[in-house]
């Protein structure tokens, strides 16, 4: 893991972990009967079948399922969470759904309200942990582009209640819907018969459910690229992609290993990020209809309930380091969309500095404005001191027009479902 650049070393004043939400005495009880029957559904599911079938679902997660793919828990009753996350695209979204053809989603009650932010792919989070910060200063962890979510239950709970996604009024009225779905007599039957008497109780188990649905299903982690098949020495990269895979590593140049780590750790394949946050200092992003107000900034971490309050200048801007894994896949790349083609991000990366004016739009002056998308006083805090962003106006860029084609071909090898031949 690389240090962030704003990051405060031993004067970083810890933030205090968040403590889950109590129901009170008798939810505290019904918490408990949960816990003990989703034991019970747990190990009912894992029975039958031999070690060659596909992992069953618990009873939970079989739920969770049903209600990811609901639109009619929306205001609209056409807005699910797999209208956005896809999972033909690595659940990011399609580019042939009109609710997520642009920079940002549509949603609300007439799916006519856009959001400020690109949708992210959820592959992979249940290997992602709470907000927090590492012992040298770095913020890692935690759900959305700013961290503000600790869990995947808690991620699952809000586009529910956001007004520009399923645009919900109140939980009360996102269980009523429920009540009323095709699978409430199932819902009834893993979480009690009495479940939706209390409103709140109901929706912890909704966003329970949805959240397994996530850690269970294999469609979120399947770790099937080409990648995971040289790894596993299943396959042979090209020498274009060897290429590619020695300059994501090389410190001097790609330097992409530093956030995306290509290793194995923790008993799982590569997950091509470390959790952590990063100030890229992006161009401003004309398309999001946010944009078009000059007053309008999104800060990103610094502006995140994960940091409970803490004043942190040196985090505006930062924004959570997505894994690389189906990268070439997106349509939208960075928290803004910034771009739509995976070369010109990795050409961004390598040459933001040193042709700053490829980039960034002159000002009325006819000067170039670097980190457009910051405010002034926070373009400081943008990550100018590792590779590949080290360099300055007139100098070399790190990478070749060659190498990034080279680049570019490795990073094709880490989209899943590759079906090539085996060694």
């Amino acid at each position: 893991m690389r240090t962030h650049p704003g990051a405060i070393r031993s004067t970083t004043k810890a933030v205090a972990p968040i403590v889950p939400r109590t129901f009170g005495a008798c939810g505290r009880k019904r918490v408990a009967e949960f816990g003990a029957s989703l034991v019970l559904a747990g190990l009912l599911a894992a029975c039958g079948g031999d070690s060659s079938s596909p992992p069953q679902l618990s009873a939970a997660a079989r739920i969770g399922e049903l209600a990811f793919k609901d639109p009619s828990l929306s205001a609209s009753g056409r807005m699910s969470c797999q209208s956005c996350h896809d999972p033909a695209f690595g659940h990011c979204p399609s580019p042939f759904n009109t609710i997520t053809a642009g920079p940002v989603a549509l949603g609300g009650a007439d799916l006519n309200q856009p959001g400020t932010r690109a949708v992210p792919s959820i592959n992979y989070l249940r290997f992602n942990k709470a907000f927090h910060f590492a012992k040298d200063g770095t913020p890692t962890g935690g759900f959305f582009w700013d961290g503000r979510a600790q869990s995947l239950a808690d991620q699952a709970g809000e586009p529910l209640l956001n007004p520009a996604e399923m645009a919900n009024a109140s939980k009360p009225n996102v269980v009523a819907k429920l009540a009323r779905a095709g699978y409430a007599e199932q819902f009834r039957a893993v979480f009690g018969a009495d479940v939706f008497d209390d409103p709140e109780v109901a929706y912890a188990r909704l966003v329970y459910a949805i959240a397994q649905y996530q850690q269970e299903d294999p469609d979120f982690a399947p770790f099937s690229s080409k990648f995971d098949a040289f790894q596993n020495g299943r396959a042979e990269l090209t020498a274009q992609e060897l290429r590619g895979l020695a300059l994501f590593n090389a410190p001097n140049k790609g330097n992409c290993a530093a956030c995306h780590s290509s290793l194995a750790a923790d008993g799982h394949p590569a997950l091509l990020t470390d959790f952590s946050y990063d100030n890229l200092g992006l161009p401003r992003n004309a398309a999001i209809p946010a944009n078009a107000d000059p007053a309008h900034t999104d800060l990103g971490l610094c502006q995140s309930s994960a940091l409970q309050g803490a004043q942190r200048p040196d985090l505006c801007g930062s924004f959570k380091v997505p894994s690389l894994r189906n990268v070439a896949r997106k349509r939208c790349l960075f928290h803004n969309c910034a771009f739509t083609d995976l070369a010109q991000a990795v050409r961004f990366y390598v040459s933001r500095d040193t042709q700053p004016q490829a980039w960034y739009p002159p000002d009325a002056q006819g000067q170039v404005v670097a980190y457009n998308d910051l405010p002034a006083e926070y373009r400081q805090y943008v990550n100018t001191t590792e590779a590949p962003y080290d360099r300055r106006p007139g100098q070399a860029a790190a990478l070749t027009e060659a190498e990034i084609d080279d680049l570019v071909a490795f990073l094709s090898t880490l989209s899943d479902g590759w079906q090539g031949a085996a060694r």
